[in-house]
């Protein structure tokens, strides 16, 4: 067996003679470079060929991603003109072998992928991915990197969305991928309302609808004749055949029914009727939603997810807290975290935390465990108002609003009883803190857990 590696070794060294030659002949690496270069390749490849680990293919495959970093800048220094040989070519040839071998370590796929993203090696990507999602169909994050790529690096909505739609297929209990296909129909939303206001439609259209109500309104007179509009470059004689085509194109797209929200609004539909009307799913399809304030449908959809946990109550009680934390949220809708202290300053932020604040009390019932959960949702929306400025940057007394009420929810949730199996009172805070570190979020666990000791000398950490 170590006669075959050694052999295959071999064979790999030999191809890359003619490259090595040129690089020497081309004065981009000395004599000594060169072989330290086929030492260190001979070394690799001798590696790979026994029995070699996953890590192994991803130090080769460095090792050449380095090198050709190098020669390129040398080449750019130096003047000389590019080589006939391509490091991407080799270190997609290692990457592709590493596949082959360790088809189930998906760390060594992505690296693959992304690798080709990187390059623009788009045949080569189209391949990988499609032997990728044969192999792994059930990886739902892998259905999101490929819908992803489409739409980001290729524009390509058609085939984002296919690619969604077929993972949906294969991973249909995987909620975050509901989640993010969702999300991509919105920022596509997002792109086509931002297009149509720089071409102009959305105030155009506004225009015509102003027209409408004013012919209405003449339309009651019956002494009143309606005439029609005549323009400067009818009048001349004038006719702009791209200014025509392009107005149907965009009224095409005004009036159609993806622009109302209609997909995002199906893809809500269908995960709930999925997931058995879960709240706590409704309730992340709403914070999807509000991540796009400016778009005209983001209203309707809102409210769409108010009137569906509404109309689907559950016996525990989960889908009145998910309304009224909703019902709090919206209040705050548009209001970013950076944005917080210009709101202060315009005055806006205040009246919309005291709306917020508002909602949650009106939510509270007379369950202690209820109260405690919606007390930590509040908690952790409210937490990144407190984390994200600098000492002294929000109002002295909106500040001391968010300490009070973050505070009190905190109390609530060490009073509630504890269920069978969970945790019990304070030790909720710290359950809570990991969480937020897992997530990344290090200076929110630590102004929770100050403020736990703050509101009880006990409860410190």
């Amino acid at each position: 067996m170590a006669a075959a590696a050694s052999d295959k070794a071999r064979f790999y060294m030999e191809q890359s003679v003619p490259e090595l030659q040129e690089y020497e002949r081309k004065q981009i690496f000395t004599r000594a470079e060169i072989m330290s270069i086929a030492k260190k390749r001979s070394e690799f490849e001798h590696i790979v060929n026994l029995q070699p680990k996953a890590s192994d293919y991803v130090r080769y495959a460095q090792y050449e991603m380095n090198l050709d970093a190098l020669r390129k800048k040398r080449c750019k220094r130096t003047g000389v003109k590019a080589t006939s040989f391509a490091g991407q070519k080799k270190v997609l040839f290692i990457l592709e072998r590493a596949t082959r071998r360790f088809q189930g370590d998906m760390g060594l796929w992505m690296q693959y992928l992304e690798y080709c993203k990187k390059e623009g090696a788009r045949k080569k990507l189209s391949d990988a991915f499609t032997k990728c999602l044969r192999l792994h169909p059930l990886k739902y994050e892998l259905w999101i990197w490929v819908a992803k790529m489409y739409y980001e690096e290729q524009s390509d909505m058609a085939n984002a969305r296919n690619y969604m739609q077929r993972g949906l297929r294969f991973c249909k209990r995987e909620k975050q991928l509901w989640l993010e296909y969702t999300k991509l129909e919105l920022i596509y939303l997002a792109k086509l309302d931002a297009r149509r206001e720089i071409l102009g439609l959305k105030k155009e259209r506004a225009v015509e609808q102003q027209e409408e109500e004013d012919k209405t309104a003449m339309d009651t007179d019956a002494d009143m004749l309606a005439l029609p509009d005549v323009t400067a470059e009818e009048l001349q004689g004038e006719k702009d055949a791209d200014a025509e085509k392009r107005e149907a194109e965009l009224q095409k797209v005004a009036e159609s029914p993806a622009l109302s929200g209609a997909i995002p609004q199906v893809i809500f539909d269908t995960a709930m009727r999925e997931f058995n009307n879960d709240p706590v799913l409704a309730e992340q399809f709403f914070d999807v939603f509000a991540l796009f304030p400016t778009l005209s449908c983001t209203d309707r959809l809102l409210q769409h997810v108010l009137d569906h946990l509404a109309a689907n109550p559950d016996r525990a009680g989960m889908s009145n807290i998910s309304t009224s934390i909703c019902n709090a949220k919206r209040e705050m809708i548009g209001t970013s975290v950076r944005s917080a202290v210009d709101d202060v300053d315009e005055g806006q932020f205040p009246l919309k935390l005291a709306k917020f604040l508002s909602a949650i009390k009106k939510g509270m019932g007379s369950s202690p465990i209820l109260n405690a959960s919606l007390g930590e949702r509040a908690t952790l929306f409210l937490l990144p108002y407190l984390a994200h400025v600098g000492h002294g940057e929000l109002d002295e007394d909106v500040e001391k609003v968010l300490k009070s009420a973050i505070k009190r929810y905190l109390r609530l949730i060490a009073d509630a009883p504890a269920k069978i199996g969970s945790a019990s009172g304070p030790a909720m805070f710290s359950i809570m803190a990991d969480k937020l570190v897992k997530s990344k979020k290090v200076r929110q666990s630590e102004v929770l857990l100050d403020l736990a000791a703050e509101a009880n000398p006990a409860w410190k950490r």
